[in-house]
């Protein structure tokens, strides 16, 4: 069946697998992608949305890198959000809500139409490692695919056991059937697997509720959209969601569920996602709390199935019902299914180089959940540079990896294979030392160029961010360079109640002030010109705005970042033995061995070494 042994194979199409598979392919790897079912590709197994704190700055990182969730997304989308835009543009966070069965279906026929990549469905039982190298596959019918690598993007399949109430059942997804047997061959090869969990809500009958009773939340006035490329347009049609509140009544009926509860009778001994807690934790978290919002989502823009956001819970459906019949607006619900708690193994990412190929066994890289991460942008994200990789090392290429200034996504994986993860991992803008730089808005500027050096991202999107790049520098001097009157200026600074001007000054001057913004600028006719004559778009008019408002704070977050820099360019060794320093602490070098930095501003990050132990470090590297 499978005569030729493949380049890449990815296992798993979920959000991780889908970008892994189809960021190999266009890059002229020969890729297999391996999944249990073929109808469920990117599958949104939570919540239908893309994007929000932080994510939505990785969902514009993987586009700009040439990956699709952001086109899909796009093309998907039932409304967006720009979240956080009362703060500075470093928290900008885009956000859509998706239509669950087009994304999936959009994932599908993109892959479908993207050259070099094959599909198979069939459960993975097994993988062929030979002397510390991968070798290829093994299917549950004993088919052996070979291959040069493999990524492994499992989810919540690994040994999946779902929880409603004391009930519980073998399975990745409801519905759908566990995965058996990597696990085992992952632990005999050598490495250290671990338990997670992690919840999801019921979902419900929209025909059911009173939305009269809730709050509607509308997308915003003029959306904008993910992908940098000009094959998608922003939203023209939204479709709204609404918020309603548990109350002190739901808290008491849903308390009555907890001795039944496997989170709180000791069947479930995994750690959730402390950021998205499940409803019973909630209450029992936050007890002072009289109540909690619920986000009442649609999925999509035809189905009457509806994700109640907020409520992810495993206590038994009946206790569910009765908890959430007592909520306003859903005193008529009708379940479509109950929420659960689902349990799978992961392996500590400890175990994992910046490639993300594993230390144990060479070609094998881990992409997703399996990492410990939650949330489908940090899969999707992992899965892109996962697969890119496997396709640098099958040709003997150097590998991409992403600093912790130039990408969320270089936060994500240095995070994840520096400290490791106990309990499921999700990326917020205070993760990154330098947000200023990593904004959603220069995601093309920071990553474009690299990935088209490596052949991913085409020519046109360098093209274009290239235009966007200098005619956004074009306008900050055309601010810097003009002068405006006391007589235009005034009326415009006297109706934002910020002191006048007596003489006539530079635009640059009175855009750099906090209470003045772009369409304060707009009302200047020199600027409305010069807009017309470039034919600017958002994009670039937004860009020259944080330019202008933002340089000084910019400009020092790089130069701390270049600091930084030099340590990450004082290599360590692999096999460094740091049990000859002497002047080291005990704690420090087991840490140090067991993760086995790359280099010396790795070594500073990891808890349990000291800048003392640093410095050691350093005169013993020669500085």
């Amino acid at each position: 069946m499978f005569l030729n042994e493949y380049d890449v194979i990815v296992v798993g199409a979920g959000h991780a697998g889908c970008e892994a598979a189809a960021a190999a392919a266009n890059l002229g790897s020969s890729t297999l992608l391996v999944t249990m079912s073929l109808q469920n590709i990117a599958q949104m197994s939570c919540n239908p949305a893309m994007g929000g704190i932080a994510k939505g700055q990785i969902v514009r990182e993987i586009d700009a890198l040439g990956g699709y969730s952001g086109i899909v997304s796009d093309r998907t989308a039932i409304q967006f959000k720009m979240l956080n835009k009362s703060k500075g543009p470093a928290m900008w966070s885009p956000r859509v809500q998706s239509d669950r069965m087009r994304f999936s279906e959009e994932w599908r026929l993109m892959l479908e139409a993207t050259p070099n990549l094959d599909f198979y469905q069939e459960m993975v039982s097994g993988l062929l490692i030979e002397n510390g190298k991968i070798k290829g596959i093994r299917s549950s019918l004993g088919i052996e695919i070979k291959a040069k690598s493999v990524v492994l993007t499992n989810g919540t399949f690994l040994n999946g056991l779902i929880h409603i109430g004391e009930k519980q059942f073998g399975g990745g997804r409801a519905g759908e059937s566990a995965s058996y047997g990597i696990t085992e061959d992952l632990v005999k090869a050598g490495f250290q697997a671990g338990r997670m969990k992690t919840g999801t809500p019921p979902r419900v009958d929209g025909r059911s509720l009173d939305y009269s009773k809730m709050n509607e939340e509308k997308g915003d006035a003029k959306p904008d959209k993910f992908s940098y490329s000009d094959v998608t347009s922003p939203l023209i049609h939204q479709r709204s969601c609404h918020m309603t509140y548990t109350s002190l009544d739901v808290h008491d009926i849903l308390r009555e569920g907890f001795d039944r509860s496997p989170m709180f009778n000791g069947r479930i001994k995994s750690l959730g996602p402390r950021y998205c807690p499940s409803i019973e934790d909630k209450i029992n978290r936050f007890a002072d709390k009289e109540r909690h919002q619920l986000f009442v989502e649609p999925e999509g823009w035809k189905t009457c199935e509806v994700y109640v956001n907020g409520f992810s819970t495993s206590l038994p459906e009946d206790i569910q019902f009765k908890a959430l019949s007592s909520v306003a607006g859903f005193e008529k619900v009708k379940f479509l299914r109950p929420g659960y708690a689902i349990e799978y193994d992961y392996f500590p990412p400890t175990q994992l180089k910046h490639t993300l190929e594993t230390k144990l066994v060479e070609g094998l890289y881990f992409a997703g959940q399996i990492n410990g991460t939650t949330g489908y942008e940090e899969a999707a994200s992992q899965g892109l540079m996962a697969g890119i990789n496997a396709h640098l090392k099958v040709h003997e290429k150097a590998p991409l990896i992403l600093k912790r200034d130039e990408a969320y996504i270089g936060v994500l994986i240095d995070d994840l294979i520096t400290k490791g993860t106990e309990e499921p991992y999700r990326m917020f803008t205070s993760r990154a030392e330098y947000r200023t730089l990593l904004r959603q808005d220069n995601a093309d500027f920071r990553l474009t160029p690299m990935s088209y050096e490596i052949g991913l991202a085409s020519e046109a999107r360098l093209r274009r961010m290239e235009f966007k790049r200098n005619e956004s520098e074009k306008m900050v001097e055309f601010f810097k360079e003009t002068s405006v009157s006391v007589a235009e200026t005034n009326p415009i600074l006297e109706a934002k109640d910020t002191a006048l001007i007596s003489q006539g000054d530079k635009m640059f001057k009175i855009f750099s002030r906090p209470q003045i913004d772009l369409d304060d600028m707009l009302r200047f006719e020199k600027v409305t010109a010069y807009i017309e004559e470039n034919k600017l778009d958002q994009e670039i008019l937004e860009q020259a705005e944080i330019q202008v408002k933002y340089s000084g704070y910019i400009e020092k977050e790089r130069n701390n970042a270049d600091k930084l820099t030099r340590l990450e360019e004082v290599k360590i060794p692999e096999d460094f033995d740091y049990n000859k320093i002497k002047s080291m602490s005990i704690e420090a070098k087991q840490k140090l061995s067991k993760i086995k930095p790359a280099t010396i501003a790795q070594a500073s990050r990891i808890s349990g070494v000291s800048p003392s132990d640093v410095s050691v470090l350093l005169i013993y590297m020669g500085r």
